[in-house]
């Protein structure tokens, strides 16, 4: 019975195991989200700092919010 109970816990463990190693393979090269009306970087670019990408993204995003305000501003119904 504790052959079983053995056996039962290594087959669990090396289930766990390359259940894991696949999780961590597909998450080494994690794919960027797009952002609505920003263009993709060329695959030859050479790769940007966290801090200018994050630049860039609240710039994109201030100018998404700009533009939309300016589709939605009405006139007063004074």
């Amino acid at each position: 019975m504790r052959v079983f109970a053995l056996l039962s816990l290594v087959l669990a463990l090396v289930i766990v195991g390359l259940l894991a190693k696949k999780q961590l393979a597909t998450a080494a090269a994690p794919v960027l989200p797009s952002v609505p009306g920003a263009a993709a970087p060329a695959l030859g670019d050479a790769p940007v700092n966290a801090r200018t990408q994050a630049e860039q993204v609240q710039k994109q995003v201030k100018e998404a919010l700009d533009a939309a305000a300016q589709a939605r501003k009405m006139p007063d119904d004074n």
